[in-house]
């Protein structure tokens, strides 16, 4: 399987993984010049942006810290683009979430950074 279709897998499954536990889809796979969102769903009445990382090991730090500083402010950017797109959600609460598959190991990393830290 390619990079391509090994990242689509996983962002499918962490798109059912999350609406198992009462996330609602909105979007996935949304582009923007600076920056992609890979899933776009509610949870309540919050709005999260959801980054999905794969790695096979631990090795470097692993998924969960494969969303370092560079990648948070590419998110927000993007967000900020999402949001201006559809200006009725902007006043929702937002959140960024991870969701990182190590393995087969699975972790679920909600309110993983807010935007005064990216």
């Amino acid at each position: 399987m390619d990079r391509k279709a090994k990242g689509q897998a996983y962002e499918s499954d962490a798109e059912r993984f999350l609406r198992r536990h009462g996330l609602r889809s909105r979007a996935a796979n949304v582009r923007f010049r600076h920056g992609e969102l890979d899933l776009v769903m509610d949870h309540g009445e919050i709005l999260v942006f959801v980054e999905v990382r794969y790695r096979q090991h631990q090795s470097f730090g692993g998924a969960t810290l494969s969303v370092g500083r560079h990648k948070q402010q590419r998110l927000a950017r993007a967000a900020a683009s999402y949001l201006a797109q559809h200006p009725s959600l902007a006043m929702r609460a937002c959140r960024f979430d991870v969701v990182a598959f190590e393995g087969d190991h699975i972790e679920w990393i909600r309110d993983a950074f807010r935007l005064d830290s990216a």
